[in-house]
């Protein structure tokens, strides 16, 4: 359930409510609010800082310590356009009014929707305490921000972003001193922007202790109400945004939804501002259908079109045609625009942009800030997470578009022998490797001069090699194998690992000097376990991008469905979550996807079942039959089990990982850290790179 991390730090009580509100409080709070408002220093004030800072402020915004009442600011229909604005507030407040009405009517108190600027857009509660608010414009279309009527709940609430409560005399306005209230600010989920407040309200004598409790469970309600909806609208902008990327009209695209914030763009289509954040001049206060004329210079208004689902706006999806290239684009937009005929596969570059990061959720919003501003600097990275959650997508995009930031050359550290890993990186020259080039080739390093070389598994480089990246990271040197001729090149670093390479560091397997040279700066991927919300936006995300390339109907994941994926914990995070949903996807042509259909890992982890025996063999490592040796370590078994095969398969190694149930590229790190089979030739070449000065 999506959950408003700034909400879960603000603590249960206001602070002007921490000290008794008696009979001697109240004498005394009236008497400092006198002196106060006569211009005379307070010693000792008996009021809170909070309320004192408040008055301040009441002070400073020229409100008259005499009013009795709000300004009513709209009625009638200009209320309605009001409410109208922030209707996605009103649907997701009314079922919390309609459930407390009558415990409110009983207490004698009245609870309060405003939007943002503080303006009463719903009041409902006890009718007398109603009837007696009309009185002050404590109702629809009173504005009670504190620059018009000073300290009030409402006002506070809004200034200072914290919840207020705020009682009787501590009221800056001699009108309001009658009153006590609790209110709390209403944000939106990942930007935290406050969208409203609710408040509870009423005369002293309906003071409960637990009215600012209240108060804040119900604006947390509201903001969960929010950001389900959000969401729903969301996948609802990406799905025409799938069915339009098939139209030979497009371009590029933006999908902006009803407060003006960027859903998506496509990779194609690179905007000033990143994933989540907000177009200038597009905000929910303007009706979307407006939107056409406020958009910043080079969008042009024929390419905007508002988007309608169950009867409301929703958004708007912005598509640039073909012919418009990138001719009148404002500054720092760009447009690619594919060659006739040519297919964008997901394996393009072009697909691993920002825009095509998909998360909503505040630990990924963070995440993707950060990257954001490390993407425009040429510093080493250090992307790390567990496997899975998309660090070469996350690389590249910090890497952006190969005509800016030069060439992208990924590698697996982790994908050879110690040979081989060399020759990747390093390059060769004429016959000094087993089956190379007749001339010889350049390694990854040469390849990537003048951009970036992203090494996914640093953790696995053999320690021996470590000096050797080191040194050419250093110097911009590199030799190939069997040369002693330097080549100069100049290469950005973008490293990733799933290990936690301070450990690796402190057991002797990663040199400290390296790790410090590569993590200038690091980028941590959360789990799709941690990600609140984001499984609902990945799944019918993948929903409809899988099904548009097999090219069948997306399915419906019915709630039971989603139920069970929620109580999953994901240990192949998105890229375990993709193939799932391909799956389903492939292997059934009903509408809906049934429980029955899911891996049995999934069903077995939603009802609390045992998944798979966490040794080596269960992995697939070792093969069973040797796991159960009560003698040796699962190291020493597993060293063996590799030593027979390797033995039985005459040195084959592709051979012999298909025997044990495992990848070559597995097989050739075992290989390698346990020493199996005979030397390999390059030790010297590493002992001399190791002295070149």
């Amino acid at each position: 359930m999506p959950r408003n991390d700034v909400q879960d730090a603000m603590p249960a009580v206001s602070a002007a409510t921490l000290y008794s509100h008696g009979e001697q409080s109240e004498s005394n709070t009236l008497r400092a609010w006198e002196c106060f408002v006569a211009g005379e220093a307070l010693l000792k004030a008996p009021v809170h800082s909070d309320v004192l800072s408040s008055w301040r402020r009441s002070r400073q915004f020229g409100v008259k310590p005499t009013e009795t009442r709000a300004p009513l600011i709209a009625s009638g229909d200009s209320v309605e356009r009001l409410r109208q604005q922030r209707q996605d507030l009103l649907l997701a407040a009314s079922p919390l009014f309609a459930a407390t009405g009558e415990l409110l009517a009983r207490s004698g108190s009245i609870m309060l929707l405003t939007n943002a600027e503080g303006v009463v857009l719903e009041a409902q509660g006890n009718r007398r305490t109603l009837e007696a608010g009309q009185e002050m414009h404590l109702m629809q279309g009173g504005q009670w921000s504190e620059g018009v009527v000073g300290t009030n709940g409402i006002g506070t609430a809004i200034a200072t972003g914290m919840p207020a409560h705020i009682f009787a005399s501590e009221h800056y306005c001699q009108g309001m001193k009658g009153w006590t209230c609790a209110a709390v600010p209403i944000r939106e989920t990942g930007t935290n922007t406050i969208l409203g407040v609710i408040d509870i309200s009423g005369p002293p004598s309906t003071y409960q202790v637990n009215n600012l409790t209240l108060a804040i469970a119900a604006a947390r309600q509201i903001e969960v109400a929010l950001a389900q909806r959000v969401s729903i609208e969301h996948l609802q902008l990406l799905e025409i945004c799938l069915q339009r990327l098939s139209l030979s009209d497009a371009a590029g695209m933006i999908a902006i939804d009803r407060s003006g914030l960027v859903v998506h763009s496509t990779r194609r289509m690179q905007l000033p501002v990143m994933l989540g954040q907000r177009i200038v001049g597009l905000d929910a206060n303007t009706a979307v259908e407006e939107w056409a004329q406020r958009l910043p210079e080079g969008l042009r208004p024929e390419w905007f079109n508002p988007v309608r689902a169950e009867g409301r706006t929703i958004g708007a999806v912005l598509v640039v045609p073909k012919q418009a290239r990138t001719s009148g684009l404002p500054h720092g937009l760009h447009v690619t625009v594919p060659r006739a005929g040519e297919a964008i596969s997901e394996l393009d570059s072009r697909r691993s942009g920002f825009a095509n990061i998909f998360g909503q959720s505040a630990v990924m919003i963070t995440a993707l800030q950060r990257a954001q501003q490390l993407a425009l600097r040429r510093v080493p990275v250090l992307i790390y997470g567990e496997t899975g959650v998309g660090k070469e997508m996350l690389a590249r995009a910090v890497h952006g578009d190969d005509r800016v930031g030069g060439p992208f050359i990924a590698f697996n550290c982790g994908a050879a022998t110690k040979e081989l890993i060399a020759g990747e990186l390093f390059g060769h020259v004429r016959g000094v490797l087993t089956n190379a080039t007749a001339q010889g080739r350049p390694g990854c390093f040469e390849l990537a001069n003048g951009g970036t070389l992203c090494l996914d598994e640093i953790g696995d480089l053999p320690l021996d090699l470590q000096p050797v990246l080191l040194r050419a990271l250093e110097e911009g040197v590199i030799y190939r194998l069997g040369d002693s001729k330097p080549r100069r090149v100049d290469v950005r670093l973008v490293a990733m690992t799933n290990r936690n390479l301070i450990n690796e560091v402190e057991a002797g397997h990663f040199r400290r000097d390296l790790y410090h040279r590569i993590s200038v700066t690091r980028l941590l991927i959360p789990p799709l376990r941690d990600r609140d919300g984001d499984l609902d936006i990945l799944t019918e995300n993948f929903n409809q991008s899988l099904a548009l390339r097999h090219g069948v109907a997306p399915r419906r994941f019915v709630p039971e469905v989603m139920v069970v994926m929620h109580k999953y914990s994901w240990p192949g995070n998105v890229r375990e979550l993709r193939n799932v949903v391909e799956s389903l996807l492939l292997t059934s042509g009903e509408p809906c996807v049934q429980c029955n259909e899911l891996p049995p890992e999934l069903l077995a982890e939603a009802r609390g079942e045992p998944l798979a025996d966490s040794s080596g063999a269960a992995m697939g490592l070792v093969p069973k039959a040797l796991s159960s040796s009560g003698r040796d370590s699962l190291e020493d078994t597993e060293r063996e089990a590799i030593k027979r095969a390797v033995r039985a398969h005459g040195g084959n190694l592709t051979k012999a990982a298909l025997a044990l149930g495992i990848s070559r590229s597995t097989l050739y790190r075992k290989v390698e850290r346990y020493h199996v089979g005979d030397g390999l030739d390059i030790d010297a070449w590493i002992t001399r790179l190791k002295g070149v000065s």
